[in-house]
């Protein structure tokens, strides 16, 4: 039994960045329930703050930055005793971090998080720790997390790093390279979480679809994941993020289409549309490949939902190649799109590219692309009027008297939900919804 120390300290975990990131700060949340710590909510009460970083583009850095200086602020107006900073911003930046914000007083990077309770110590010990070493933690040790209470959906990492080095990308600089985790490890985890009252899992890698061939000589395990996961008892949808194109099976199409439980949803990044861009971001494989890819997975997978990210602006981008960029996406229709303008980091190949892209011209082919996207995304959606729709209940709105869920066509956080009416029972649950309304992203309905 752990022996339960330091209850008088308060901490708090201020998650930013992508899910990997929530994942970590889940575990950390573990450790330091373990240790005896009491986790709050709110940094104004907290003695502790951890703030945990994302470095991945420009904006992403400042927002970490900004957020390490408003808990500093805590020192003065609060209780706070420690500031420490994780994640990738550390992973990439511990010494300017640790020399321009004196207020940290300590730093660990995303293959040592798992040390946040000696950490903590240290730091409220006076002294001032940097655990910031080789980025190579597998998560294969790792089962347990400590969810925030009503929640429904979580995340789980299936593998760690990247070994693709497209062009424009930092991933592998602060997460390292490509490494799964086996199967049993990932499964046990689903276990931990559904007795915590999940029963959605969402499957991220940076590369899910690459999932196994690093230790299942060289075979692509996705499928068999998945179909192991399934089996979990209180687990009753299982989503896909992050899957490589090249990687994508007929194997694996063929579990989206039989496995009632994985959801028809497939997050796709793309990048871009034209074969001389992506070979310049050193992204394998043709729009034609793609269009290929697409279309036999819409026709195994009847109402599959489909997204997609791309990047704008990428250097050498011309104006005929975003016109070609946009009439793709009018053709192809994506369920959901995502679209980034690029962001040129430091010690990326990307960065030496000439005829680099304007900010002004960038944000503008964002907001048309967007534009395009949110017709499509109306269109798309118009489709579901009439039926009848399982939606996961995950919230009250007490002013409308309305519940909120998603359907298995909706990531969390990132997709569109659906407002219900007539639902009298638990949250957590799925639940038939005939739907009655469709807007751009959102729909409407009410329970059967």
């Amino acid at each position: 039994m752990t022996e339960k120390v330091g209850s008088r300290e308060k901490v708090a975990i201020v998650t930013l960045g992508c899910e990997k990131n929530l994942v970590d700060s889940d575990m950390m949340a573990h450790l330091i329930d373990e240790k005896g710590y009491e986790l709050v909510d709110n940094p104004d009460e907290a003695t502790v703050v951890i703030v945990n970083t994302c470095g991945f583009i420009d904006a992403a850095k400042e927002e970490s930055v900004n957020k390490i200086l408003d808990m500093a602020e805590l020192k003065d107006s609060g209780k706070l005793k420690s500031l420490l900073v994780a994640g990738c911003l550390t992973q990439r930046y511990k010494e300017d971090i640790l020399n321009e914000i004196p207020e940290v007083d300590g730093i660990v990077g995303t293959g040592d998080f798992m040390s946040i309770t000696g950490i903590i110590e240290e730091s409220l010990a006076g002294k001032r720790p940097v655990y910031v070493g080789n980025p190579i933690f597998t998560y294969e040790e790792v089962v347990k997390r400590k969810v925030k209470a009503g929640t429904y959906s979580a995340y789980v990492k299936i593998a760690e790093g990247c070994d693709n080095a497209c062009t424009f990308c930092s991933i592998p600089i602060m997460r390292g390279g490509f490494r799964s985790r086996t199967i049993e490890s990932i499964v046990e985890e689903a276990r931990h979480l559904a007795e915590q009252g999940i029963v959605e899992i969402s499957l991220i890698a940076q590369d899910s679809t690459n999932y196994g061939t690093d230790i299942y000589d060289g075979k692509h395990m996705l499928p068999e994941l998945l179909n192991r996961l399934a089996e979990v008892e209180g687990i009753e949808w299982l989503r896909l993020h992050y899957a490589y194109p090249g990687f994508f099976t007929d194997e694996l199409i063929d579990v989206f289409a039989s496995n009632p439980k994985v959801c028809k949803y497939v997050d796709m990044p793309l990048q871009h549309s034209e074969d001389h861009v992506l070979k310049k971001m050193r992204r394998p494989g043709r729009q034609r490949d793609t269009r290929e890819l697409v279309a036999k997975i819409r026709a195994q997978v009847p109402d599959v939902a489909l997204r997609t990210s791309l990047i704008v602006g990428f250097p050498g981008e011309t104006e005929e190649d975003f016109e070609r960029l946009c009439e793709f996406i009018k053709d192809v229709k994506f369920d959901r799109l995502g679209v980034f303008t690029y962001s040129n980091e430091d010690d990326t190949p990307a960065a030496r590219l000439p005829d680099h892209v304007d900010e002004e011209t960038k944000e503008k082919r964002a907001n048309i692309l967007m534009e395009i996207q949110r017709e499509i995304a109306a269109e798309r959606n118009g489709r579901f009027v009439g039926r009848e729709l399982d939606v996961l209940i995950e919230r009250y709105e007490g002013r409308n008297d309305i519940f909120v869920g998603r359907t298995q066509y909706d990531a969390p956080e990132i997709d569109g939900e659906v407002f219900v009416s007539g639902y009298k029972g638990e949250l957590g649950k799925i639940v038939k919804v005939k739907i009655t309304h469709s807007y751009e992203y959102d729909l409407a309905g009410e329970v059967v």
